[in-house]
């Protein structure tokens, strides 16, 4: 909308008028339009996140504890609302409708991304809200929605002019050039990868209040710069990545969407009022990945989100460490139940508080979330 804006006032014959409105041009600009994406949707997540949450709390959609939760810590969260993640796919839509170019087919498809996913984890929600337990949607459901949206993600970027040159090839942060040219069934199957992957790697994060949105928000950061970079031809040949036109869009996207988890961070943060459950956390996984596919930034989507890269791999060792040995690796998983454990334990001995642990261990995934977010950028230089 404010891009249309843009364009009335470019194509404005009377000089008066559009020296007096000139102004009006810096909504040209993805820079400018990145910020006010991020100021729209934090400002609207400030303004209806509390009625959300009542809304919430009025309809008894509470988060659900197994009965064999190993933390007491999270039999507290017991009751508190879910489906928060219903507050960033609002903002995140609403600033994006109003920042975005229109009919950009790369913002488009990050928000159907966003939106497709996020509706398997509203899906699963529901179900565990409405059933009052917490095993909500079968697996094999969420991951054939997971790998629907790939399918339509691949068959998408294979039609676009901007992105059909690039839709095999394999990129790897370090080399200017494609690394190999997958074939088309390998192709298809390693999108359905890095959708599956992202998704869920973020949504088994999200287990301590803030966690998972704030390291969401340093890998919105490192994908802005990165998208700008891949949309602007100069910055895309200095650094020697794909030049993909267009692309600079998902900037604003990815503006739109820190402002919103930054909003909704608000309320996430310990003792937090709402949870994001999986209608958020599949829908920052989904949003994400389908952006760093669009570029071509997919593998490094390992160093930007390394935590969440660390959180699925913790899960996958904790599993076939027990089946193969039925001894466990880590206390509890994913790995920060385990710090979680360890620092109340060592709390209690000391006598220190242990009230401040989830939020000492959530800040310190936060530090190694914005490092990994630095490393991820300094790949595009180092080619």
């Amino acid at each position: 909308m404010f891009y249309w804006l843009y364009e009335w006032w470019s194509q404005l014959e009377d000089p008066a008028l559009k020296d007096s409105l000139s102004p009006m041009r810096m909504l040209g600009y993805v820079t400018v339009r990145s910020m006010l994406g991020a100021a729209i949707s934090f400002g609207l997540s400030l303004l209806i996140g509390p009625r959300v949450i009542h809304w919430l709390l009025e309809l008894k959609i509470g988060q659900p504890v197994r009965d064999d939760e190993v933390l007491k810590m999270q039999r507290k969260k017991a009751g508190t609302p879910t489906m928060g993640g219903l507050l960033i796919l609002g903002t995140l839509l609403i600033s994006s409708v109003l920042t975005c170019r229109p009919g950009n087919p790369f913002a488009i498809l990050a928000l159907f991304g966003s939106f497709s996913l996020g509706m398997i984890g509203f899906a699963d929600d529901y179900l565990k809200v409405s059933k009052k337990n917490s095993k909500g949607l079968a697996g094999r459901w969420k991951l054939l929605g997971q790998l629907t949206w790939a399918l339509i993600l691949f068959f998408s970027i294979t039609q676009i002019p901007e992105t059909a040159p690039h839709a095999r090839d394999l990129m790897l942060p370090f080399l200017k050039d494609p690394f190999f040219t997958l074939p088309a069934a390998v192709a298809v199957v390693y999108v359905c990868i890095v959708i599956m992957g992202s998704s869920n790697a973020v949504n088994l994060t999200d287990g301590l209040d803030g966690l998972a949105i704030g390291c969401s928000n340093a890998v919105a950061v490192a994908y802005l710069v990165m998208s700008y970079c891949a949309g602007h031809v100069v910055f895309a040949n200095y650094l020697q990545v794909p030049y993909i036109a267009g692309a600079e869009e998902l900037a604003v996207f990815f503006g739109c969407l820190l402002g919103s988890g930054l909003g909704f961070l608000w309320f996430n943060a310990h003792p937090a009022r709402v949870f994001m459950g999986d209608t958020g956390s599949l829908a920052l996984g989904g949003g994400i990945a389908t952006a760093a596919i669009l570029i071509k930034q997919e593998v490094t989507l390992i160093f930007v989100g390394g935590v969440f890269v660390m959180e699925a791999v913790s899960v996958l060792l904790q599993v076939a460490s027990f089946k193969l040995t039925g001894k466990r690796i880590f206390r509890c998983a994913p790995i920060h139940h385990h710090f979680e454990m360890v620092a109340k334990e060592a709390a209690e001995q000391e006598g220190r508080d242990v009230e401040v642990i989830e939020t000492l261990v959530t800040i310190r995934f936060w530090v190694l979330a914005i490092i990994c977010a630095i490393l991820g950028i300094a790949t595009l230089k180092i080619r």
